[in-house]
């Protein structure tokens, strides 16, 4: 009798531990879910509204495109430190400190006046940083067997949220009267509304079990010196510099072939929309490929399809090089977000991977939107820094073969 209840009480244990191993998964689920819908939404919601800001405040061209440009600098200065915030204060913790200064930076841009315009802008880049960094090794760590689908879950959720914010802000603005400042402030509430669900996930012994996590899987591998690294690194920063623009000047290229300003905003939410399905599919197809290859030649032809279009093609089929964008565009996310777990063995070196070509690419990134800017200025046209992306869509596909390549960085690469 003693031994069967000793068997029944084991069974017990073992279904309660089952149930809250099931509940905690759920729970970190949600969480990385209410923290990617922040990560596009400020920043794309710019783009339709440039032309707002720039007439509000008699900028030029160039110091419209620093709107996009300095999130951009603020992910590539930051993100070298964000894996060591991770392994210091736990995780956890970081990420709940980022939202909040996120919901911050919100407040102070959607002020009046320059410099609340860009001190906001530099301050949500900087929380953006932290969460860009942090959450692919987050996901390594706590879903080493799902990391596809889990990175597919985080990528759609934030490319969600970023066509939505694409397509109502100019009727936001506009058609509500709240002007470009509410446009950008209503974003605001999202990101408070993940402060009051992330809270209660922050415990101190979650930060110290975190902490140790991160510590004990993090490997002194010097990933500057690692040529799988940089190649992952290049083609993080190409597909940035690609997707920043677009999103920057999209509208205004439009525009200027005679779109209205409405449709252009549209438009633009139809090239995130149609990135929703690739980034959640292109990571779980990715994560059973020994190598992402083929995945890398089809972003690099969509995204060539698109700017020549753009470029060449006719206005009757704007939709059609609109659609080849957004799919393009949607696999050369994924792939990015992925390579920062297949090409690493733990999630420390994940975070490693993840800060190095977040910083240097963003940095590569960072210069587009302003360049692309000025050289609209001194060009009056938009067929040099269109052609400029077709270069970047070839090169894509050159450093994407290197990063496709089934081996881990700090082996012999």
């Amino acid at each position: 009798m003693n031994s069967l209840n000793q068997l029944d009480k084991k069974q017990e244990i073992e279904s309660n531990s089952k149930i809250h191993k099931q509940s905690a998964s759920w729970i970190i689920t949600l969480g990385i879910i209410f923290i990617a819908v922040n990560l596009r939404a400020p920043l794309i919601s710019v783009g339709p509204l440039v032309d707002l800001i720039r007439d509000n405040l008699q900028i030029s061209n160039t110091l419209a495109g620093m709107i996009t440009t300095l999130p951009l600098l603020a992910f590539a200065f930051f993100s070298p430190f964000a894996p060591k915030l991770g392994r210091k204060f736990g995780v956890e913790f970081i990420l709940l400190i980022a939202i909040i200064f996120l919901t911050i930076g919100i407040i102070i841009r959607s002020l009046s006046g320059i410099a609340n315009l860009y001190i906001g802008t530099a301050v949500l880049g900087l929380a953006i940083a932290v969460c860009n960094v942090l959450l692919p090794s987050l996901i390594k760590r706590e879903f080493p067997e799902r990391i596809g689908m889990m990175t597919g879950v985080y990528a759609i959720s934030m490319n969600l949220f970023g066509a939505i914010a694409a397509g109502i802000s100019v009727p936001i603005a506009i058609g509500l009267d709240y002007g470009w400042q509410g446009a950008l402030g209503i974003w605001g509430i999202l990101s408070f509304v993940s402060i009051l669900f992330w809270l209660p996930k922050v415990k101190r012994r979650d930060m110290k079990t975190s902490t140790a996590n991160l510590q004990t899987a993090y490997n002194n591998v010097n990933l500057w010196r690692s040529k799988l690294a940089w190649q992952v690194t290049l083609f993080m920063g190409l597909q940035s510099t690609v997707f920043y623009v677009l999103v920057a000047w999209l509208p205004e290229i439009l525009k200027q072939q005679g779109v209205s300003s409405d449709q252009s905003g549209w438009l633009l939410s139809i090239m995130q929309i149609v990135v929703l399905p690739f980034t959640f599919i292109v990571p779980i197809i990715a994560g059973r490929m020994s190598n992402q290859r083929l995945l890398v030649a089809i972003t690099s032809i969509s995204l060539l399809i698109g700017n020549v279009g753009l470029i060449y093609g006719s206005l009757n089929f704007i939709v059609l090089w609109i659609v080849m964008l957004g799919i393009g565009g949607g696999f050369s996310f994924g792939l990015a977000m992925m390579f920062f777990s297949l090409r690493t063995k733990n999630a420390g070196q994940a975070a490693e991977l993840s800060g190095m070509a977040q910083s240097v690419g963003y940095l590569l990134a960072a210069i587009g939107p302003m360049f692309f800017g000025y050289l609209h200025d001194i060009t009056n046209s938009w067929t040099i820094p269109l052609l400029i992306l077709v270069g970047a869509s070839v090169l894509l596909f050159i450093v994407g073969l290197g990063a496709a390549k089934n081996q881990y960085v700090g082996s012999r690469n």
